[in-house]
């Protein structure tokens, strides 16, 4: 994996209004923290760290200048804001080359199963412990022409060098199953049809109703 360089500037500001002032300025408000040290509160430049998680993935390996002292880190955490397009914060964690540190990595299911099949993608990341300067991307997956009934294990898929799995190997990560016949959806609609509940029937008395609580509100109130 690459490594970028970006620049940091300290925050003494903290809270929400802080953090909007800083994003308003163009800055990502962050916190790197690890190996026994004290959390630094940050601000990154927006469009450089954009670029970096673009180019680089969830697992941004950056060295971080803070006042020209440089840091190695890994990215943690991303918040990505649920509606707008900007970040609301980053977490960093401190690491030194040659650590091997625990991430997630992408699952990517690449090819076709066999005619008639329906694949399913029951994990989209698996948790790896990887060396600070390899750690992939992602993990490429193939169901080229796999059979129907056919599953694909955490343990069975191949790691990139230097890379050893976390997440427990017995975990389903690829289904491959028959496709649904028409019989099979106009089925599924029946027994969804049948769960329907109607309308109680209407009865002669008004007890009970938005009318009558209002009458009842009104002679109290008189």
């Amino acid at each position: 994996m690459a490594e970028a360089r970006i620049a940091a500037e300290t925050r003494t500001e903290f809270g929400k209004g802080a953090a909007r002032r800083t994003r308003r300025a163009g800055r990502i408000p962050a916190v790197l923290y690890g190996h026994g040290s004290d959390p630094q509160h940050l601000s990154l430049p927006e469009l450089e760290f954009k670029r970096i998680v673009r180019e680089q993935g969830r697992n941004a390996v950056v060295t971080i200048d803070i006042g020209g002292s440089p840091q190695l880190a890994l990215t943690k955490t991303v918040v990505q804001h649920p509606i707008r397009p900007y970040i609301e914060h980053v977490d960093l964690l401190v690491i030194t080359r040659g650590e091997k540190v625990v991430v997630e990595i992408t699952v990517h299911v690449t090819g076709d199963a066999a005619p008639g099949s329906l694949v399913t993608q029951e994990l989209n990341t698996l948790e790896v412990e990887s060396d600070v300067s390899s750690i992939p991307e992602y993990v490429e997956v193939s169901v080229e022409g796999l059979a129907i009934g056919t599953q694909i294990l955490a343990g069975s898929i191949t790691l990139p060098a230097n890379c050893e799995l976390r997440t427990d190997p017995e975990a389903l990560v690829v289904n491959v199953n028959a496709s649904p016949t028409q019989a099979d959806l106009e089925a599924e609609v029946d027994v969804e049809g049948a769960g329907v509940i109607e309308d109680a029937p209407e009865t002669d008395t008004d007890e009970g109703t938005p009318e009558a609580a209002s009458e009842e509100s009104d002679t109290e109130e008189s």
